[in-house]
């Protein structure tokens, strides 16, 4: 009899233990998430849908699409989620944060940037090198003009090319706005690499070479973990020049430096309104720039997967998600890493 008590006491420990595990998802059915396609989002993406498989008994899923499509299908909650979200940035967020039809929950990178960069060496030198500064006057936009034979463009080879970013996104209307604000578009090739990961190509094979080269870029992302690169000044930021920047069809567009960076959680107005503990725990989300920018270039040079950089970053960094969740939640993500 005691070793059937005995049997029974372990299989009630067990039960009460499965029973502290389990979850329920607060969301009534699995929550699509948007398939970003550069290492920030990606990443951000799969600690988000980590927490709420893993903490909260939920099921996820993603679905890849350009941040405009990604918009829309936020708005309309074909998809509940974006894991990078810079709020405010196109008309589209703009006209549905307005109406309610989405939200922007927390603020998961503070000191985020984005801007117009070139290496260092081309301002400054690199003794260690042997690269001469070729430009030591650059500073700001309104010195490229008397640049632009030195970020010749190979196929328009009188004007010097500018990369822009990757094609769909909202800051490719931006890019191509700024350089008809800032008296360049007769001068710059508004070159377009597609897709994020050749934009990386052309710039890092550049910057290999020691060779100049001209491009929009933010943070945070692996290059700027990597690099030592300049920023050029822009004009301060105005929120009436903004409005021209982000409009596509404006004749007359204004210099400005972009809108300060917010970037948060994307969510629907469905899973706001019906899974407010999820939307709580989106809130406490913040990812150091230090940190973050080094993990991502960490995870570009040795060619890691997202899912192991994101196991890295689970067992590595405790003491920083761990403030995110309940201390339920915690304790099932502890027990599904073990």
């Amino acid at each position: 009899m005691s070793a059937i008590r005995c049997l029974l006491a372990v299989l009630f420990a067990f039960g009460l233990c499965a029973q502290t595990l389990a979850a329920d998802c607060p969301y009534p059915k699995p929550v699509v998430f948007a398939g970003l396609n550069w290492e920030s989002g990606m990443f951000t993406t799969e600690v988000l849908r980590f927490i709420l498989e893993k903490g909260y008994g939920c099921k996820t899923d993603a679905v890849p699409g350009n941040t405009v499509t990604m918009e829309n299908a936020l708005r309309q909650n074909d998809i509940q989620v974006t894991g990078e979200q810079w709020a405010g940035r196109s008309t589209v967020w703009q006209q549905a944060e307005k109406a309610g039809e989405v939200f922007s929950v927390g603020e998961t990178v503070k000191g985020a940037s984005e801007g117009w960069w070139v290496p260092d060496y081309v301002v400054h030198g690199d003794a260690r090198r042997g690269i001469a500064a070729a430009a030591p006057g650059l500073k700001s936009v309104s010195d490229l003009p008397k640049y632009k034979a030195l970020f010749r463009d190979d196929e328009e080879p009188d004007k010097g090319r500018f990369y822009n970013c990757p094609t769909g996104w909202t800051c490719e209307i931006v890019n191509t706005q700024k350089l008809k604000a800032y008296g360049l578009d007769g001068s710059y090739v508004n070159f377009r690499t597609g897709a994020g990961p050749a934009l990386d190509a052309a710039i890092s094979s550049a910057i290999a070479q020691g060779r100049p080269v001209l491009f929009y870029y933010w943070a945070p992302t692996p290059l700027l973990g990597r690099f030592k690169l300049v920023q050029l000044e822009e004009p301060p930021f105005d929120e009436a020049a903004w409005q021209t920047l982000t409009d596509p069809n404006n004749p007359n567009p204004k210099g400005s430096r972009s809108l300060p960076a917010k970037i948060s959680i994307g969510v629907s107005r469905d899973f706001h309104d019906r899974a407010p503990q999820l939307v709580q725990v989106f809130e406490k989300v913040e990812l150091p720039l230090p940190m973050f920018n080094a993990l991502l270039a960490n995870m570009a040079q040795h060619h890691l997967d997202v899912s192991k950089v994101r196991e890295q970053f689970f067992r590595q960094h405790r003491e920083l998600w761990s403030t995110w969740v309940s201390a339920d939640a915690a304790g099932r993500i502890d027990a599904a890493l073990k």
